[in-house]
C-alpha cells in the first residue's frame, strides 16, 4: 500500500484519494463468528465488517491501547445523559492536558457542545478533560461511569482508566469492542453529526476564537466516508475507526497500531465494497 506522507500530501494538495492499486479480494468469511485474518499486515489488529457483518480480522483477541478511541466512549455517555447546550468552567486539570489540545485555560467558561466537537473533530485532550471533569465532577467517577457503560454494551475485553485515550496500565480493548463501541456511538444523532465535520470554528463566551480542522483525512477525500475517530499515542501507535457508505452498503473499519492507516484502510475498504457489490449480484432475484 502506498505511504502515509503520500496520503497526507494529497489531503494538503485538496485531491481526491485515489482507489488503491487493483487487487484480488480474497475469500469472504464463512460466517460472522469467523472473519478471515486475509491482510495480516495492516495492523497489529484490525476489523472490517460490511453492512453490519465481520468479514476480516486479525488480532481480534488482542487487548491494547486505544489512544483518542477511547473518546468514543466519553462522547457516547455525554450524548446520552449531558445537556450540552449548558457552559461549564474549565478545570486547571483539563488546562493542563498534554498531547493533542486547543489551549483552553483554567477558569474560562466555554459551551459544552463547542468542546464536545473539539474533543471529537480536532480530538483535543484540553475539551475532552473539561467535559469529563464537568459530566463527572472528577475524573475517577467519570471513568467508572465509562467502565460501567462499557460492561452494559457487553465489551468485555475493554476496560478504561482515562476519559481521553492516555497511555495507562487498564486501558486497553479489542478491536471487535471498538466496532461495538463505534457501533454504539454512530446510534447517537448528535456524534454522528460532529464526527462528519471537517472543521469546526466557535467562539467562547469569553469572547476567544477558535479554528480547527479534522484529524480524520479521509473526510472528503474517500468516497462515503462519514468519520469517525483517529488515535495516536507512544503505546497505541496510529489507530482509527471509519466509517462509510455507499448506495446500500456501509463498511467499518477498526486499526490499532497501523503503520499506514490511512491508506490501508482506503484499500480495505474499496476491497469491502466491492465484495458486497458482488455478494448482491449472486444473490438470487426475488
Amino acid at each position: 500500500m502506498r505511504g502515509l506522507a503520500l496520503a497526507l500530501l494529497m489531503g494538503l494538495a485538496g485531491a481526491t484519494l485515489p482507489a488503491p492499486a487493483p487487487a484480488r479480494a480474497p475469500a469472504p468469511a464463512p460466517g460472522p463468528a469467523a472473519p478471515v485474518d486475509a491482510f495480516p499486515d495492516v495492523a497489529r489488529a484490525y476489523w472490517v465488517e460490511v453492512n453490519g457483518s465481520p468479514l476480516w480480522a486479525g488480532g481480534r483477541d488482542l487487548r491494547l491501547p486505544m489512544a483518542s478511541l477511547a473518546k468514543l466512549m466519553t462522547a457516547l455517555l455525554l450524548a446520552e445523559e449531558a445537556t450540552l447546550d449548558d457552559e461549564l468552567v474549565v478545570s486547571a486539570a483539563a488546562a493542563r492536558a498534554t498531547g493533542s489540545r486547543i489551549g483552553l485555560r483554567a477558569g474560562e467558561r466555554m459551551r459544552a457542545s463547542d468542546l464536545f466537537d473539539a474533543m471529537l473533530v480536532r480530538s483535543a485532550n484540553d475539551a475532552c478533560r473539561a467535559l469529563a471533569d464537568w459530566h463527572g465532577g472528577d475524573l475517577p467517577r467519570f471513568v467508572a461511569r465509562m467502565n460501567a457503560r462499557a460492561a452494559e454494551l457487553g465489551l468485555r475485553d475493554t476496560s478504561f482508566a482515562n476519559a481521553c485515550g492516555h497511555d495507562a496500565p487498564g486501558q486497553a480493548s479489542t478491536v471487535g469492542d471498538l466496532a461495538v463501541l463505534a457501533r454504539a456511538a454512530m446510534a447517537e444523532p448528535r456524534i454522528a453529526a460532529t464526527v462528519a465535520k471537517s472543521r469546526v470554528e466557535f467562539r467562547s463566551p469569553g469572547g476567544r476564537d477558535f479554528k480547527m480542522d479534522t484529524t480524520n483525512a479521509l473526510l472528503q477525500q474517500f468516497e462515503g466516508a462519514l468519520g469517525i475517530k483517529t488515535g495516536y499515542t507512544p503505546g497505541a501507535g496510529r489507530c482509527l475507526v471509519a466509517l462509510a457508505r455507499r448506495g446500500e452498503d456501509e463498511v467499518l473499519v477498526v486499526m490499532l497500531h497501523a503503520p499506514d492507516r490511512w491508506w490501508d484502510t482506503v484499500a480495505l475498504m474499496e476491497l469491502a465494497f466491492d465484495h458486497a457489490r458482488r455478494a448482491r449480484a449472486r444473490a438470487p432475484t426475488p
